[in-house]
Formats: C-alpha cells, structure tokens, sequence
C-alpha cells in the first residue's frame, strides 16, 4: 500500500499560515528594537514616541476595519440582490460604477472627496478607500452565487424550500467562500491605502512615512514603513484564516 501523500498546495498555506504572523511579529519588534536603541534626536523621540506610533497603528486599523465593514454592508446585499431574475440586468451598471472605483488612483480618489466636501477628518479618509475596495466583495458575490450549481437549487425547490430558506441555506452557504476571498483582497487594498489617509488628517501610519520623508529622518522612514508591511502581513493573514475555517466545512 502507498500512503497517500499531502497536496503541495494544502501543505504551502499551512506553512504560510504560520510563517506570516511570525514575519509580521519580527518584523514590527525588530524595527522598534533597533529605533529605540539608537540615540534619536528631540524630533525623532516626538515621532516615534510609544504613545505616537500607539495612536498612529490604532488609526490605521480603525480605518481599515470601517472600511472593510462598510464595504461588506454595501456589497455582499447588492451583490446578492444582482443575482436575484429581477434584477440581473443591472449588474454590468454597478460593476461598472465599482470598477471605476477601482481603477482610479487611491491619492487622486482621496483629494478628490476633499475638494468636493472642502473638509478632512476619519470619514474624508475613509470613503474614497470604501469606492477602492468595493469591486473584490461585489465581483466575488455575484460569482460566488452563480457558481452553485442549478441542481442543488431544483433539488431543495422540490423539498419545498422557499426562495429566502433556499437562498439562506444552500446559495449562501456555497458562495461564502467566493466571497471570503474577496474580502481578503479588500482587506489588503484598504489596509495599504490607509497609508495615504495623512493627507487629509485621517491618521494613520502614513504620517510616520510622511515626517521621516519630510524631515530626511530615515529612523521615522524605517519605522513607519516596516510597521505598515507588518501590518499589512497581519491583516491579510487574518483574512487568510478567515478564508480558510469561516466557510461551510464540507468545501474546506
């Protein structure tokens, strides 16, 4: 007898799984080890002082989670309703209005809100990433529920399943992880596009970035850019758990 051997695929994300939170970890105390032992002049201590780079990371992850609970709210419903008979020939116009969203430049998008609105703050920062970040849930949606296949639907119809219970318990179900995989890619948009949310006084780890570009300070450079990459590491392995045990656990 042979022993059946582990699929290449299967094996890799299991080490990535486990390798990503570890990089992200190492990396976000290896630069914060290595700023703090140096000797930092008045300004850099003002940077990169615990309570600044605190607020800065909470910011950050404030934005991405708003972002990412909106563009759930929108388009998993509108998603949903775009497969519904009624409604279908509606689709190409909302992919289309969410794939300009999605082409047009982030820091182009975010100026763009402040000149309309002549205003800044959390909400000027975060809705241009939302119009960012709304093409992966919406695409993924809609192909999650077209991919479930029409005899499981005749099937439960002929179990006298209503519309809502069918839809609820068997097109719901199976499009789920279509739809986490989105989420994962919105996840890492909106978290790397936050970044650019300084400019219009939304906070975040940009000003880290920005301050050490401004002052030539390559310490608040190194210390806002790595944060930002473990950041990133960090969130997207989150959804990458997310997509691997929130979906139904026959398809896992």
């Amino acid at each position: 007898m042979t022993t059946p051997t582990r699929h290449p695929e299967r094996q890799a994300e299991r080490i990535r799984l486990f390798a990503q939170p570890v990089l992200a970890i190492a990396l976000s105390v290896g630069v914060l080890v290595w700023a703090f032992a140096r000797d930092l002049t008045a300004t850099q201590q003002a940077s990169l002082s615990a309570a600044n780079i605190a607020t800065a990371t909470r910011q950050h992850v404030l934005i991405t989670v708003t972002v990412v609970a909106i563009v759930i709210a929108i388009a998993v419903p509108l998603g949903t309703m775009l497969t519904r008979p009624g409604f279908r020939r509606l689709t190409p116009l909302f992919i289309g209005i969410a794939n300009i969203g999605a082409a047009a430049p982030a820091i182009g998008l975010i100026v763009l809100f402040y000149l309309i609105t002549r205003t800044t703050g959390f909400w000027i920062g975060v809705a241009p990433i939302v119009l960012l970040s709304l093409l992966p849930v919406l695409r993924n949606t809609i192909l999650g529920f077209q991919q479930v296949d029409p005899s499981v639907i005749d099937a439960g119809r002929g179990q006298g399943m209503s519309a809502l219970t069918l839809l609820r318990r068997i097109e719901f179900p199976l499009a789920i992880p279509y739809i986490l995989a989105g989420l994962r890619i919105s996840l890492v948009l909106a978290v790397g596009t936050a970044t650019l949310s300084f400019l219009v006084s939304a906070g975040g780890l940009g000003i880290l970035i920005d301050t050490g570009y401004k002052l030539r300070d390559n310490v608040t450079l190194w210390v806002g850019a790595l944060l930002t990459v473990a950041l990133a590491l960090l969130i997207d392995w989150l959804g990458a758990l997310a997509e691997r045990y929130l979906g139904p656990r026959g398809l896992r």
